[in-house]
């Protein structure tokens, strides 16, 4: 999808088979959670938003995640890291300007270092949160990686024209944020784990897990007043995007 040189191009990286009452409350049987990065090229740089996952979590992903490994199934071949990805689309993974980190579990900031020229942009106090946590989803070695870091404090404008904004989406964890591109065909709002798939918006259904549900409850409906007049939203884990993103690959 592009317009006037701002493109979003989405990536799979990766699936996670899990119990899916516990990511959608009501929901029956085992879910797919297709593991999406997004490349955001804007004349004045190219953006990355989430990275997928580490590498280490191939081999051992007990050893990499700990007790968390064992809620899900992995599937993850070295042709679905973000690497891969990028140079299987043709994007170098050197022009990465930024990486934009929804948050820092590990099915999205893991693979963090394979883009390793780019700055971090992540909400301080998601920084702030991983950096005392380690397990429960985070694992300092996906994100600490010594790349250059920009903490920010709420909504941010990327390139100062708003048309690629951080919006803060709190409560799947403290600094969770969103990724706000505004196309003059309308706006694009990738939610990250602010909403796994449409059927959680659908049913206003929280996960058994969360920071501050309360807070993710108010997202959802924040979410589905921006839907109804005209944002297309793209979920965090959605097997189906928008046929308005194209194609986008196995």
């Amino acid at each position: 999808m592009t317009t006037e040189g701002l493109s979003i191009r989405p990536l799979r990286c990766g699936v996670l088979r899990s119990d899916a009452a516990g990511f959608v409350e009501g929901m029956a049987g085992d879910l797919d959670l297709q593991v999406w990065a997004f490349v955001v090229h804007h004349p004045g740089g190219t953006v990355l938003f989430d990275t997928g996952m580490h590498p280490d979590v191939r081999d051992d992903a007990r050893g990499h995640l700990g007790g968390v490994a064992d809620l899900f199934r992995i599937e993850y071949t070295e042709d679905d890291d973000v690497h891969a990805r990028l140079v299987g689309v043709g994007v170098d993974p050197t022009t990465i300007d930024r990486v934009v980190c929804s948050h820092l579990h590990f099915d999205h900031a893991g693979g963090t270092s394979l883009v390793g020229d780019a700055r971090i942009v992540v909400q301080r106090r998601e920084w702030e949160h991983a950096r005392d946590e380690e397990g429960s989803g985070y694992a300092h070695a996906d994100w600490d990686t010594g790349q250059d870091l920009e903490l920010v404090d709420g909504e941010h404008d990327l390139f100062g024209d708003g048309r690629v904004v951080c919006l803060p989406t709190f409560g799947h964890t403290p600094g969770h944020q969103s990724l706000l591109v505004r196309l003059d065909t309308g706006d694009v709002l990738l939610t990250a784990d602010a909403c796994y798939l449409r059927a959680s918006l659908e049913a206003m259904a929280l996960p058994a897990f969360g920071w501050d549900l309360d807070r993710q409850r108010a997202v959802l409906r924040d979410f589905a007043r921006r839907e109804a007049t005209g944002t297309t939203l793209v979920f965090g884990h959605d097997p189906v995007l928008p046929a308005l993103l194209g194609e986008h690959g196995p």
